[in-house]
């Protein structure tokens, strides 16, 4: 007997391995579970994928459908790990508890380099891995170094092709060979879930503001993302479009919403709010948006790839330039809006829809990131690195990469190797220090 086991923690994660399977993606099984994990911050207030509007549109795909947060409770799916010497304990339960028996099993999983995902690669030790991406994350590096006990079991990756002809660099140096799931196929599985969700916006053709509570990770305040938000709003105003559709991040706080419906009543707009935790991709296909905003949101490529919406982007400069540490996991996808997408601000660009650089133009630039992110993962792009970074570093894809983070790679846009010994020297930092304490007694 044979059993694959699906991991998903969001619909459009879910929706993706439907559509792998209804293109025949996965060999034949005897059993299918789809094993969800809710791995919001606080799991009781959110729903799961399992009680999104939508899912039993999906749920019929798999014979079964068990929960990650109920197996290892009162534990954080994305904070607990098995330790060693538990695993063939866990493995066991696991079995007893989701009827596996002696089943040959099979992994499907998201984000192999984190938990969830990993703890159950770890756990069923035995068991070969499929890796498929649901968002713009696949294109950059895997974010850890895997070890070889999960990484070598990694057969391929799965992912939507949201940006044609970029390949993925999540787990190369693994070998794995990334594999396409059809566009046809997962457009078609969104068509499934268009007509779910209650209480939605009824407009035609309106711009679509897509909210990603970036405060809740630290890259903005508060009130920098709710300055975000209006400024898409303003953006949106200021091309000449009077109805607007926000849809909030799941677990955004209220507030945000409130400063949002204020602005639009001071530029008059008609600004509608989406209640309800339904996918973007819902509302591209009920409303039809003459234009799509987000910052980094996946939903951006979605849109454009998949519905050839016009889309722009907002707000990417600035978190190019807050996302510390540099290789935040976050930096490969807002650098793909950043370069692909036109700027709001830019009318003549989001008019004409033109992308902001040619494929080849874009992947010389992601292997460059990549590589700068995790040199260690991937260290044979370093001559790619190196001729991206002499023949094309200037003003605009200075934004891309850190002064100091080339000088410690020794890559071309670093602090020159024979003045490199300045940063950690007492007495230029001391002279240095003295000056500014001159500028700062003079300004006063």
């Amino acid at each position: 007997m044979t059993t694959q086991i699906f991991l998903a923690s969001t619909l459009y994660g879910a929706a993706t391995l439907a559509a792998a399977l209804d293109a025949g993606c996965f060999d034949a099984a005897d059993r299918r579970i789809l094993l969800v994990s809710n791995n919001a911050a606080t799991p009781e207030t959110t729903p799961s994928v399992d009680a999104m509007p939508g899912f039993e549109r999906v749920r019929g795909r798999f014979d079964d459908v068990v929960s990650w947060n109920e197996a290892v409770f009162p534990f954080h799916p994305g904070g607990w790990s098995p330790r060693p010497e538990d695993v063939p304990l866990w493995e066991r339960h696991l079995r007893l508890a989701w009827g596996l028996g002696d089943d040959d099993v099979a992994l499907a999983v998201e984000s192999i380099q984190v938990h969830p995902a990993l703890g159950v690669a770890q756990i069923f030790t035995d068991a070969p891995l499929t890796v498929y991406a649901d968002g713009l994350m696949s294109y950059g590096p895997t974010r850890t170094k895997l070890a070889p006990l999960v990484g070598t079991r990694v057969e391929r990756l799965l992912h939507l092709d949201l940006v044609p002809g970029l390949a993925p660099l999540l787990l190369t140096e693994f070998g794995v060979e990334p594999e396409i799931v059809p566009a046809a196929a997962f457009t078609k599985v969104l068509a499934e879930l268009a007509g779910t969700g209650t209480g939605l916006p009824d407009a035609e053709e309106p711009v679509v503001l897509l909210g990603q509570y970036l405060s809740a990770l630290g890259i903005l305040s508060a009130e920098e993302e709710e300055d975000l938000h209006v400024r898409m709003l303003t953006g949106a105003a200021g091309l000449g479009h009077t109805r607007v559709v926000f849809k909030p991040h799941p677990t955004a706080p209220a507030r945000f919403t409130r400063t949002l419906e204020q602005e639009a009543g001071k530029l008059g707009v008609d600004l509608s709010v989406v209640d309800t935790p339904v996918l973007a991709e819902v509302l591209f296909q009920r409303t039809r948006p003459a234009l799509v905003v987000g910052c980094f949101s996946t939903a951006l490529l979605t849109a454009s790839a998949l519905y050839g919406l016009p889309v722009a982007r907002v707000g990417t400069e600035t978190l190019l330039d807050r996302l510390t540490p540099y290789e935040n996991s976050n930096r490969v996808p807002a650098t793909i809006v950043d370069a692909l997408l036109p700027d709001l601000s830019d009318a003549a660009a989001v008019a004409a829809a033109r992308p902001g650089t040619d494929t080849d133009a874009l992947a010389a630039l992601v292997r460059a990131v990549g590589f700068a992110m995790q040199p260690k993962v991937l260290p044979e792009l370093r001559p790619e690195a190196e001729r991206y970074l002499r023949e094309h570093l200037d003003a605009r894809t200075w934004r891309y990469f850190k002064k100091r983070r080339l000088t410690s790679l020794g890559l071309p846009g670093g602090i020159p190797a024979r003045l490199g010994f300045l940063p950690h020297n007492s007495t230029a930092r001391r002279v240095v220090r003295r000056a500014r304490a001159v500028r700062r007694s003079m300004e006063r």
